[in-house]
């Protein structure tokens, strides 16, 4: 059969959030992410359909209000957390026909409780809620979160080494690691970066912080200007390994820098702010902000970089104080 995993940017049909409840650790801040996670729900249901996990249906229509609800489909379930980029289902494409990939998610690598996020998936299918159409496979032999791969559509795969061949995670060599994606997503050619970090991050370096595919044929990447900065010298180093990248026509990326957004604290600790972690939608980006001088310089170059969509800014200050961003809290569904 024949194996294609998506792009983002390739028509999508909903995307999925895993809303934020008393249980999770989010309940110091429950109100400050929700406001955010209804910025995040509010821009993609004027684009797309919408749907949520939640824990309390009831508590989250009164949320939404004010919202058009008819794009929005909620779902009761119990979860952990709220990353669902990283415990939601991986859709590709097999002979045509559209397949979830339900994959291990282990908390990073066994850092945080996960045994609720990982039933998600599954509950969803035996609920009907991808279609009739869609097939389930179970990939529960392999650990693999959806922030730690970037496809271009059309058989590329860029990730990172610091993530992919940790020994928490599957204890895999990079061979092997490259031999799972041929053999789930077919796959015929892997990017590996191995430099590259945002301090404050939990996930071992995930390739949606650091550098995206716009398209098949550019990427977008967290670029460090700052000498004095503690990213700089690994950004520097990640970006000569992006330079010597090819395109299957064997033609250098078209590199887009992204700026590294202004250092925010938490209680001294550094959080992974970075505008690589955007959300491609039909006729959409959605770009985290941070109230960073930053901000506006960063949804300009995606705005030239995505001509055909409207790229739209989301203040994303409350998701990074648990250490990740909008594309790290949303999935999206082809």
């Amino acid at each position: 059969m024949k194996r294609r995993l998506p792009a983002e940017w390739e028509k999508q049909r909903f995307v999925q959030l895993t809303w934020a409840h008393e249980q999770t650790d989010w309940n110091y801040m429950l109100d400050e992410v929700n406001n955010c996670f209804v910025e995040i729900a509010r821009n993609i249901v004027e684009f797309e359909d919408l749907l949520i996990v939640c824990s309390d249906g009831v508590k989250l229509r009164s949320l939404l209000q004010g919202i058009d609800t008819k794009r929005i489909k909620i779902v009761e379930l119990p979860s952990d957390d709220t990353w669902v980029r990283d415990h939601g289902g991986i859709t590709i494409l097999e002979d045509g026909k559209k397949v979830i990939c339900d994959f291990t998610f282990n908390g990073w690598g066994r850092k945080f409780p996960s045994e609720l996020d990982n039933q998600i998936t599954e509950k969803l299918y035996r609920l009907g809620i991808f279609g009739d159409n869609v097939a389930y496979r179970n990939c529960k032999d392999f650990v693999l979160e959806g922030g730690s791969i970037e496809s271009d559509g059309k058989g590329t795969l860029l990730t990172t080494s610091t993530c992919l061949l940790s020994d928490n995670r599957n204890d895999l060599s990079q061979t092997e690691i490259e031999n799972k994606f041929v053999e789930y997503f077919g796959i015929n050619r892997v990017l590996w970066l191995h430099h590259g970090y945002l301090a404050g991050d939990d996930t071992d370096s995930h390739i949606d912080t650091l550098a995206r595919f716009c398209n098949e044929d550019t990427i977008a990447y967290v670029k460090c200007d700052d000498r004095n900065d503690e990213h700089y010298e690994e950004l520097k180093k990640m970006e000569a390994e992006l330079k010597q990248f090819q395109t299957k026509d064997g033609k250098p990326y078209n590199l887009i820098a992204l700026p590294m957004a202004d250092a925010v604290y938490c209680e001294e600790e550094r959080l992974p702010a970075t505008y690589a972690n955007f959300l491609i939608i039909n006729d959409a980006v959605l770009v985290p902000t941070y109230n960073s001088t930053k901000d506006s310089e960063a949804i300009q170059i995606l705005q030239q970089v995505f001509l055909d969509r409207k790229v739209i800014g989301v203040n994303c200050l409350p998701l990074i104080k648990q250490h990740g961003s909008l594309h790290c809290v949303t999935m999206q569904y082809v």
